[in-house]
């Protein structure tokens, strides 16, 4: 019996561990996020083509386009800000 209830505590603090692991995996954080008019009005209608949410849709397009994203000028001046 003391096996038993050894194994019982192990995997519940190994599913702890695996909440707290996948917590951070999905955290999900409220943004206002501002789109011109039109640009919203297209988001809005992929995410009906697709019938998935407008936040879908834009992680996608953010995922899609971050590498050229990246290759833009940095318009910051202060030295000590590294661009990733």
């Amino acid at each position: 019996m003391q096996e038993s209830s050894d194994k019982k505590a192990g995997t519940a603090g190994d599913s702890k561990k695996n909440d707290k692991a996948q917590d951070k995996a999905t955290d999900k954080r409220k943004q206002s996020l501002y789109f011109p008019e039109e640009m919203l009005s297209d988001i809005k209608r992929e995410a009906l083509r697709q019938d998935r949410s407008l936040s879908w849709i834009v992680q996608q397009a953010w995922r899609i386009a971050r590498d050229e994203i990246k290759k833009f000028p940095s318009i910051n001046l202060d030295s000590d800000v590294v661009d990733e």
